[in-house]
């Protein structure tokens, strides 16, 4: 046999396989910025929710001393960690904080009919849209990624270049509604 009677044995044995291992290495990187643009949106978003934060205690203060001071109480204590599990943990206590603020509309008729309340809890309402929106951005792209990272054989990359499954974003938002219990 002549060594021309092997190219294609070669081709398909090395060629093949390192073309595949670029194909698969290029998607980890598309999923990982795809995560990190996701997340940069959430965070724009839930900056903008704080910045509003001000204008509704403000709103309510002439109603509810208690509610406004626990809202504020939790407001100074911004984190600055870019960590997502310590941001979500103070964002979730943030959105506890407004679900109680909010509630104290339902107790004062006079601030629940406040044009400048309801102007601010329909931003609010917005805002929050934004965040589940770009929460299940967020969450698309790395269930792709983990996806990635799991399934054989482009696990073999992921170990190979140290990729690793991502956390999922959940956040209770302040807007969201339990339904009631039927019995």
């Amino acid at each position: 046999m002549h060594d021309a009677d092997y190219l294609p044995l070669f081709i398909i044995a090395i060629v093949v396989p390192v073309i595949w291992a670029i194909i698969v290495y290029n998607r980890f990187i598309k999923y990982q910025n795809m995560i990190e643009e996701s997340w940069s949106g959430i965070d724009v978003t839930l900056k903008r929710r704080f910045n509003l934060i001000p204008n509704l205690i403000e709103a309510v203060k002439l109603y509810g001393k208690h509610e406004s001071e626990v809202l504020e109480s939790v407001t100074h204590q911004r984190v600055s960690s870019e960590a997502m599990v310590d941001r979500t943990e103070h964002e979730s206590a943030i959105s506890q904080s407004l679900q109680n603020l909010l509630a104290v509309a339902e107790a004062y008729p006079d601030l629940k009919a406040n044009q400048n309340f309801l102007m601010l809890q329909h931003s609010l309402n917005e805002i929050e849209k934004e965040v589940q929106t770009a929460r299940q951005q967020y969450n698309g792209a790395v269930r792709r990624k983990n996806t990635l990272v799991q399934s054989f054989p482009s696990n073999l990359i992921a170990r190979l270049f140290n990729f690793r499954s991502t956390e999922y974003f959940s956040l209770e938002l302040a807007t969201q509604r339990e339904l009631p219990k039927v019995s």
